[in-house]
């Protein structure tokens, strides 16, 4: 029944079709916390996605909306892509160096939230 005579009379189809199925690899971590490398991450090229459509139509040029990345989900800004020249405020945990850069370019302004 099932997976018998993997280790014995089974072992070739299980050697050939599921490899590295039996056995263990690797050093055991005895109080692993996967939520300390959790960062999921936006390019600034899909930033603006983050802004409600009737918030794009009413902008003007000395108007910036603020985009509070963190609330959307994601931690980080990375520097992917072009800005349109409209000035934004950008809350995130973490930017990349181009990120900001990008931003300052545009006119806007990186805030960091905890």
């Amino acid at each position: 029944r099932g997976n018998a005579g993997g280790l014995t009379h089974r072992r070739i189809h299980f050697d050939k079709y599921h490899p590295g199925y039996f056995g263990k690899v690797g050093m055991r971590q005895f109080h692993m916390l996967r939520n300390r490398t959790f960062c999921p991450t936006i390019n600034i090229d899909k930033i603006w996605t983050l802004v409600p459509q009737e918030t794009r139509d009413k902008l003007t040029k000395d108007k910036a909306p603020v985009i509070d990345c963190v609330r959307a989900g994601f931690f980080k800004v990375l520097g992917k892509g072009q800005l349109p020249d409209q000035p934004v405020i950008v809350k995130a945990k973490f930017f990349s160096r181009q990120a900001e850069e990008k931003i300052k370019k545009s006119g806007g302004a990186c805030v960091l939230v905890a």
